[in-house]
């Protein structure tokens, strides 16, 4: 019992940091209108994800925030993650392929470490016999491309509708 609401705790504190420090911080960088769809999107698609894989008994989430109202790990879906893929597309907003593709597994590496922590050490995420680490991790590079792509193809859509 104890365990659980140490892990709740840390769920807040991580809530709290995330709205409290990273979002402002994140939204001070221009355009500002390409973070919230970034935003939008990624957690959208997150929810969308998530929600399939906990129906289907593929992932469980036995400590979580609000357990009454939400089966998925909203905490991830909705702050974490969406945020973690506006610092990466800010940070590969001009790069080309290479850039974008090094930078992604350098930031994505140390996230899933600690997912993998997580499932291995808490309570907070448990992944069932369909689900192993690589599926994790290749999700994980996966959506982050393909949010990268859908700006990208917002940006250029942008463009032609400007010229």
């Amino acid at each position: 019992m104890r365990k659980k609401k140490i892990e709740k705790e840390l769920l807040l504190c991580i809530l709290i940091l995330n709205l409290g420090v990273l979002l402002p911080l994140i939204h001070r960088k221009s355009p500002i209108k390409d973070w919230i769809i970034v935003y939008l999107f990624n957690a959208v698609t997150n929810g969308i994800i998530d929600k399939v894989l906990t129906e289907n008994k593929i992932i469980k989430y036995p400590n979580r925030l609000f357990p009454k109202i939400y089966d998925t790990h909203i905490l991830f879906d909705f702050f974490l993650y969406p945020t973690f893929t506006i610092v990466y597309n800010q940070m590969t907003a001009k790069d080309k392929a290479f850039g974008i593709i090094y930078k992604l597994f350098v930031i994505t590496i140390p996230v899933f470490l600690i997912e993998f922590l997580a499932e291995r050490k808490t309570n907070l995420v448990e992944w069932t016999r369909k689900w192993r680490w690589y599926h994790t991790f290749v999700s994980i590079i996966i959506k982050s491309l393909l949010t990268r792509l859908f700006i990208a193809l917002i940006r250029r859509a942008d463009a032609k509708m400007k010229n």
